[in-house]
């Protein structure tokens, strides 16, 4: 019997075709993952008595090798913390400073996704397919989200080579077509080599209701907002909670964690107890406030003391410009977001408190990154407190805004404060996420603390370095090679280059010489100090394309003007044309091409592979629920019919049957008290009720809703149409939905039948949410016409 399995598998290794030597008998110095398993090393007699018994042993990470933190905070630019000069004090991340290096000169891509793809692989984001974020994902080597074989995660790196790896938060890398809860889960966390995870998918979601993940698994919070629960707060208690419990059972063996909160990206909550500290900070205004950052920066000494502050963008109003009512509302927002970061980095030095009291603490290697990118300018140049609502190109109003003042930050509002703070917290430099070609979208200052290996504590680095730089680091102290083979697929070279040399030696020569930057149409090149730049329009103009026809490129020698400040085009006309040319050069590279400047028309391009594309009938049964909006049933803009088979007991029923979306804007049928109800919420501007008059007798049930688009105009782009609910082929009430949500209803909030999770579409409920349908729903059919 054994004979003949061996011969079998011989026989298939042959039909699989011809095997390399390295593939055949892979080494065991880590350049091809999995490790394989050593011989055996006993000894087999005929029986027992006399043999020798030797056991598969684990694979072991290299002696000496320390355990890995990797900090990543969201959407923080460089004059923002208080480390880095900002106005935000930050003392958590100070200590951390002052027993590690603070790094002046980190980039990152400008935008999320590729940044986390560039920093978890060491390549650049386009070359890991991240050329834009997940919801933009376009048909393209360099744009498609679709994390490739050959750029394994430094989690898989580390897990093959005997680590424990978590991550916990936001994870914006997998394509948004998979993030279903039935998967696939290969470009998952767990699938790219996190062991655990406990976070939630996407670009952003509510602080205080969030759409949670542990591992595959949806999950909701323990708790609910009014009873004190905060996501931040939640995941440092679960990060806290994990490295107790890996350093209890295997003490010996390192491990890597990934902390990437959803903070400081917008939505913007944070309650009273901490926006309330910086009341009346902000009242001098955006211009004032930049102007005191550039002096903190200078007293630090984080930037050269000859560092010219960039002017302010004529799109951006002065402050001194504003009437009193612009001015009590951004600086609300403004005090709001202040808060927001003084309780991040508090719970980061939480997390960071309990890191260090572990008996191998010394042996620790914390690296904090202090932004994915600039500053947020999808606020709009007003702010907003309803930021899905601009993402859909509709712009909020200060008069809109004034009355839910007290209330920003809380669970009622998906609030996003003006462009004018989001420039004053890329001080010195121009621009703000977005915007790669210039220091205000992808310098983010870093912080590094290695206490067995860093001896000069507490000083600047100003090396000019990239996230890709970052795994290329921890391979080199942890004394782990860069592997060739992954799991059978070999791997591209990385891009990154480490960054050890520079820990001891403030002096020392860069070591990465030239770094190409894009997104969204932006464009620059970094070489031998000097800088070519293609700015590409205002990042809050989120609808459109402006062509690729501007030749306008600026020219900066960043050695001598640290902030970007002087054009040199003009002097150095062959410079220029020199780092164009190596530009196109990089990437061709790097997948970079072609350039796509879209935003809101990029959204849900019905050629990705979703399991949406091409349907126009879709059946629900009962508990479906964490749908993503995303891969929901595509009504935006178009006729539909949304038919409940239901009963009902005999006791009556109440409850949702469906909802979509949520607080932001969405639909919610349900039943009340027994009788049928349709909301249809427009941004929390206008509700559209359809509601009957008699309650549903006990015994089986169709609700039809119907809903017939008329055709937007010029005029009339927000067009809506007549909506109707029959019940067993009656018809029981009639109204119009007069404004109709242009591109989506949410990014974070998720599609639920027989309940609303989340942060629900009607307020009316919130105090009974999820507010489950008491009866039993049989289907829900969403038939697109």
């Amino acid at each position: 019997m054994f004979g003949r399995a061996i011969a079998f598998l011989l026989a298939s290794t042959t039909i699989c075709g011809p095997v390399s030597a390295q593939q055949a008998n892979p080494p065991l110095d880590g350049s091809v993952l999995p490790i394989p398993q050593a011989p055996f090393a006993g000894k087999i007699e005929r029986t027992f008595d006399g043999s020798e018994q030797a056991y598969p042993e684990p694979i072991t990470a290299p002696d000496g090798a320390p355990n890995v933190v990797l900090i990543l905070i969201d959407d923080l630019g460089f004059g923002q913390p208080g480390t880095f000069g900002g106005p935000v004090p930050t003392p958590a991340m100070d200590a951390l400073a002052k027993e590690g290096l603070k790094y002046t000169r980190m980039h990152t891509t400008a935008v999320c996704s590729p940044t986390r793809a560039a920093l978890l692989t060491g390549h650049n984001h386009h070359q890991v397919g991240f050329g834009t974020i997940t919801e933009l994902a376009s048909g393209y080597p360099g744009y498609n989200t679709v994390w490739p074989r050959e750029t394994a995660s430094i989690a898989t790196i580390l897990k093959e080579n005997g680590y424990s790896t978590s991550a916990f938060g936001k994870w914006h890398n997998t394509p948004d077509w998979e993030t279903t809860p039935i998967g696939p889960f290969e470009r998952w966390p767990n699938g790219l080599g996190f062991d655990y995870w406990y976070g939630f998918h996407g670009g952003e979601t509510s602080q205080w209701e969030p759409r949670l993940y542990r591992n595959t698994v949806p999950v909701e919070p323990p708790t609910r907002p009014e009873d004190g629960y905060h996501l931040t707060v939640d995941l440092v208690d679960d990060a806290v909670k994990w490295v107790n419990q890996q350093q209890s059972i295997a003490p010996d063996k390192p491990y890597f964690m990934y902390f990437a909160p959803g903070a400081v990206h917008a939505p913007l909550h944070v309650g009273p107890e901490w926006a309330d500290k910086f009341a009346g900070q902000f009242d001098q205004g955006w211009d004032a406030v930049r102007e005191e950052t550039l002096a903190r920066q200078k007293e630090l000494g984080v930037i050269p003391a000859n560092t010219q502050l960039t002017s302010r963008p004529e799109e951006i109003e002065s402050w001194d410009s504003l009437d009193d009512a612009a001015r009590r509302v951004y600086a609300r927002h403004q005090e709001v977001f202040a808060g927001f970061v003084a309780q991040t980095d508090h719970e980061i030095g939480r997390l960071l408190e309990t890191i260090q009291s572990m008996p191998d603490a010394d042996n620790t290697l914390i690296i904090l990154i202090a932004g994915d990118n600039g500053p947020s300018a999808e606020g709009t140049i007003t702010g907003t407190i309803n930021n899905t609502m601009t993402l859909n190109g509709i712009p909020d109003t200060v008069e809109a805004q004034l009355p839910a003042l007290a209330k920003i930050g809380g669970p009622l509002h998906d609030n996003h404060y003006p462009v004018g703070w989001a420039w004053a917290g890329a001080a010195p430099f121009q621009w703000m996420k977005r915007v790669p070609s210039h220091f205000g979208g992808t310098r983010n200052g870093t912080v590094i603390s290695w206490p067995a290996g860093i001896v000069t504590t507490g000083e600047v680095r100003d090396q000019f370095h990239h996230v890709i730089d970052v795994v290329p680091t921890i391979l080199e102290i942890a004394g782990i090679k860069a592997p060739s083979i992954v799991n059978g697929t070999e791997q591209a070279p990385m891009t990154g280059t480490s960054m050890v040399y520079s820990f001891d030696d403030a002096d020392a020569s860069g070591t990465r010489k030239t770094q190409y930057f894009e997104t969204g149409g932006h464009r620059a090149i970094y070489h031998d100090g000097w800088v070519a730049a293609s700015f590409h329009g205002a990042p809050w103009i989120l609808q459109g394309s402006i062509g690729f026809d501007d030749k306008d490129w600026t020219l900066y020698n960043i050695e001598e003007d640290f902030s970007q400040s002087r054009d040199l085009s003009a002097d150095h006309p062959e410079k220029l044309e020199e780092l164009i040319a190596l530009f196109d050069e990089e990437a061709e590279r790097n997948s970079v091409f072609p350039l796509d400047d879209r935003f809101i028309e990029r959204t849900g391009d019905p050629d990705r592979p979703s399991p949406i594309k091409g349907r126009t009938e879709f059946e629900y049964k009962s508990g479906t629920t964490r749908l993503p909006v995303g891969i929901s049933p595509p009504i935006i803009r178009r006729s539909y019919q949304i038919t409940a088979e239901i009963t009902v007991p005999d006791s009556g029923a109440s409850g949702v049957i469906v909802a979509t979306g949520g607080s932001t804007a969405g639909y919610t049928l349900y039943l009340e008290d027994g009788v049928p109800v349709f909301e249809y919420n427009f941004f929390d501007r206008a509700r559209y009720r359809l509601e009957g008059t008699d309650p549903l007798p006990e015994g089986t049930h169709e609700i039809v809703l119907t809903y017939e688009q008329t055709k937007p105009t010029k005029d009339n782009p927000l067009a809506g149409g007549p909506v109707s609910i029959s019940v067993n082929g009656k018809n029981i009430a009639k109204g119009v939905i007069e404004k109709a949500v242009p591109v989506g209803f949410s990014t974070t909030e998720t599609m639920d039948i027989g309940m609303d999770l989340g942060a629900v579409v009607n307020p009316e409920y919130h105090d009974r949410a999820p507010f489950a349908f008491s009866g039993e729903i049989e289907r829900v059919l969403v038939t697109l016409q």
